[in-house]
This record gives C-alpha cells, sequence and structure tokens, in this order.
C-alpha cells in the first residue's frame, strides 16, 4: 500500500512540527474501491468505481483493524452494497476521510487480482483479506 502525497506531508509535519493531521482524529475511516490505480497524487474519487448502488463502506478505527506487528488486516467482514447496474474493474482498495466525495485519499494499493462487478455482484472482503504494510 502507498500513503498520498498529502499523507506524507500531513505525517511529516505531525512529526517535525507537531500538526495533528485532520483524519487522524476521526473515529470513522472509509474503504473505497477503483478501477485504476488513483496515485499519490490522486484523491478520493480519481478512478473511484461508480457502479448502480456503489457506496463507501465505513470502518470504525478502533475495532476494524488487526494488529500483528508489521500488518494489519481487517477484523471484520466488509461488504459493499451489491451492483444494480453497470460493469466495472475493481483493481485497487483505499483508505479515504469522506463517506462520499472528494475527501483525502490516506492510503491506497492494488488487488493481487482483479474482481470483476456487474449487477447482482456484491464485493467484500473476508476478515484479514486486506493488508495494510508500510512500504
Amino acid at each position: 500500500m502507498s500513503k498520498s502525497n498529502t499523507t506524507e506531508n500531513d505525517i511529516l509535519k505531525a512529526m517535525l512540527q507537531g500538526t495533528d493531521p485532520s483524519w487522524r482524529a476521526g473515529a470513522t475511516i472509509y474503504l473505497a474501491l477503483y478501477t485504476a490505480d488513483p496515485g499519490e497524487a490522486g484523491t478520493a474519487i480519481t478512478n473511484e468505481c461508480a457502479y448502480g448502488s456503489y457506496a463507501r463502506v465505513a470502518i470504525t478505527k478502533s475495532s476494524g483493524w488487526t494488529d500483528s506487528g508489521s500488518t494489519f488486516t481487517n477484523a471484520g467482514l466488509l461488504q459493499f452494497p451489491e451492483c444494480t447496474s453497470g460493469t466495472e474493474t475493481i483493481t485497487h482498495v483505499g483508505l479515504v476521510t469522506t463517506a462520499s466525495g472528494a475527501g483525502q485519499l490516506v492510503i491506497s494499493g492494488a488487488l493481487t487480482a482483479s474482481r470483476s462487478v456487474s449487477s447482482g455482484i456484491q464485493p467484500q472482503f473476508a476478515i484479514a483479506a486486506l493488508s495494510i504494510t508500510e512500504d
């Protein structure tokens, strides 16, 4: 997974200037799906999925992740709404600061295998299916 340029700058500001990033204090972070790499310069909406009924999934920070020392994995099943129209191929996921719209892309990464979504398909990630490690 890769941090966005904005997140990298936020971390440097926190370490060197004592400036608390706005995304740190929130109790929730949101998982978003992407059809291509949003890139380190991207925002939450860069290449974001737009199939019928798509919505980001809220994850409670205090209980949503399992820490194994150097890798964090999702602690629960993460289910997106079922696709009602359109066809897309999901290639990347990202953690963003808002439930919708152009919030900050905090971190993103490629899936090990792309996933096709069409009407009737509900994208989901089983417990521990998503891993986050520091690059």
